[in-house]
């Protein structure tokens, strides 16, 4: 069973608001976050290992909370990371099985109705959808397939379904009221935006207010 929030750890967004990674992680791992994933699109493999070694030491191998790798399934083993999550334009689900192993999750992100029937055809963890909102943490986005588009796809698959995409702390009820299992969630997460104050939060305020809306 997926937890309700699943926060992505951007390493882009982190420098572009001039975060720490090992700050940002060690405050959602005092909240009690029990999944998540590290991405960096630009970053060498040398500089994910490195990121990859100082989360694995902040969420210690425990059997509660799980550290998911973007795109490189090669990389998630080598840093002992719990999963690995592939894109459309990565490798295939079962390319990333066979190189995690049969304990590891696998994830998929998926932005049509298509695409979703074929992972739930997989033996994928759990399929991403999305854009469901229009977003900025990502460089060339798909269509936002919105609320009726999640609605629409939660009936063609049992598999669990994460909402990605534009989801922030005043629409993420609303995605799960849509049908999601837990929803993605990247640059609402992060310290920099102010909220209707003006009063910057801290990155444990940040997740402690998702929580008690998705709870």
């Amino acid at each position: 069973m997926l937890a309700p929030l699943y926060p992505i750890l951007d390493a882009s967004l982190l420098t572009s608001r001039s975060l720490d990674l090992e700050s940002i992680a060690t405050a959602w791992q005092a909240t009690g976050v029990t999944l998540m994933q590290y991405r960096n699109k630009q970053g060498s493999a040398r500089q994910m290992l490195r990121d990859a070694a100082r989360m694995r030491e902040i969420f210690p191998r425990n059997g509660i909370a799980r550290l998911i790798l973007n795109d490189r399934p090669d990389l998630a083993l080598l840093a002992d990371f719990d999963g690995v999550h592939v894109g459309q334009g990565d490798v295939s689900v079962e390319d990333a099985r066979m190189i995690v192993g049969p304990t590891r999750w696998v994830g998929v992100s998926t932005h049509s109705s298509e695409q979703v029937v074929e992972a739930d055809r997989t033996n994928c963890d759990y399929i991403a959808y999305g854009p469901i909102f229009s977003t900025e943490s990502k460089a060339n986005p798909d269509p936002t397939v919105g609320l009726a588009g999640l609605r629409a796809v939660r009936t063609l698959t049992a598999k669990p379904l994460v909402a990605i995409g534009g989801v922030t702390r005043k629409n993420c009820r609303s995605v799960i009221d849509a049908g999601a299992d837990s929803v993605a969630v990247i640059s609402d997460l992060l310290p920099g935006s102010e909220n209707n104050n003006g009063i910057s939060k801290s990155a444990r305020q940040i997740v402690e207010e998702f929580l008690a809306l998705l709870m």
